[in-house]
């Protein structure tokens, strides 16, 4: 029996910016950090004539290519696994549409089973790069890079995407306590909402291929402060990374009118209202969770429970994707 796991991820600065239709044209850059909440790949040699999927459907197939979940089908099919005595199972710790990078942990998770099951291995950036051309290439998903190299990678790290296709990785120079104080201080709420977050992406993607001089400029904007951002937590600033959080949604909540909705904005001033410097939904928009800075974390639970937001508490991951068994 062989067990991935993916963490997955709260972006810090510069979110949209990894988006081939943008960084292709302007590079990009952003910080992001993993969490430990995670997606798990179960995947075990059975003595069956078929193949066993499940996931929050259960199909039975025969061969690979007629599984009809697009991101098993292809990484199986890419790596020449046909069966059919497998089983695969996949389960998370949150549900998927909401906004924490789900299908790239689960891309990257399902990888590293496959890569083990072959007794091979994968360095992170080519399980991330190889992530990305399922989702981006094969799919045409309009998604970015940022889901697969922050669960490849895990920790706190800061991304620079080129034109060409490269990306460059560093960790976020922070010392321990000052993680333990943005552990601490940033807190996440459930909004109960969850999207698809092709919908919105789609619209940004279309945007910035058409060269939208308004969606353009944003992600200009969005990309510098992304940079501040990282500036701001390298200096242990995180009264200034809340200002530029802070910023940086009322610019997001721009690219598109579905990006919020009357009770976000209501829970998002009342955060403000009790003691959040800044905060922002995480994701694409829509739904999912909201995050704040916070010097006064009590305050602002009281606030968020008596509107019925529950919260996700977590830690930051350092290990990435990796295999448990």
């Amino acid at each position: 029996m062989i067990i991935s796991r993916s963490p997955l991820r709260i972006s810090l600065g510069g979110g949209g910016t990894d988006l081939p239709s943008y960084y292709r044209d302007h590079g990009g850059f952003l910080v992001a950090g993993a969490i430990n909440r995670y997606v798990y790949v179960n995947l075990v040699e059975t003595f069956t004539r078929e193949m066993l999927i499940r996931y929050s459907q259960h199909e039975v197939v025969k061969h690979p290519r007629d599984i009809r979940h697009p991101i098993i089908r292809h990484a199986l099919l890419q790596h020449g696994v046909e069966g059919p005595n497998l089983e695969i199972t996949t389960i998370a710790d949150i549900p998927a549409g909401t906004g924490l990078g789900s299908s790239g942990s689960f891309t990257t998770a399902l990888l590293k089973a496959i890569y083990k099951h072959k007794m091979a291995f994968v360095s992170p950036r080519d399980l991330a790069e190889e992530a990305c051309h399922i989702e981006i290439d094969l799919l045409s998903e309009p998604v970015g890079k940022q889901d697969q190299y922050i669960a490849a990678f895990g920790g706190l790290t800061v991304f620079e995407f080129h034109p060409d296709g490269r990306v460059d990785a560093r960790p976020l120079r922070v010392p321990l306590d000052r993680v333990r104080d943005m552990e601490d201080h940033f807190l996440l709420f459930s909004t109960g909402q969850t999207r698809a977050a092709s919908d919105i992406l789609r619209e940004q993607d279309n945007k910035s291929k058409a060269q939208d001089p308004s969606m353009v400029d944003n992600l200009h904007y969005i990309k510098e402060l992304g940079h501040r951002s990282a500036e701001a937590l390298e200096a242990g600033d995180l009264e200034r990374f809340g200002l530029l959080m802070h910023d940086h949604w009322e610019h997001k909540k721009r690219r598109s009118a579905r990006m919020s909705n009357p009770d976000i904005d209501r829970w998002y001033d009342l955060g403000r209202q009790h003691g959040a410097v800044g905060g922002k939904l995480i994701g694409a928009g829509g739904g999912g969770f909201l995050m704040f800075y916070t010097e006064q974390p009590a305050r602002l639970r009281r606030a968020m429970r008596a509107e019925g937001l529950g919260e996700l508490r977590f830690n930051f991951d350092f290990e990435g994707t990796k295999i448990l068994s």
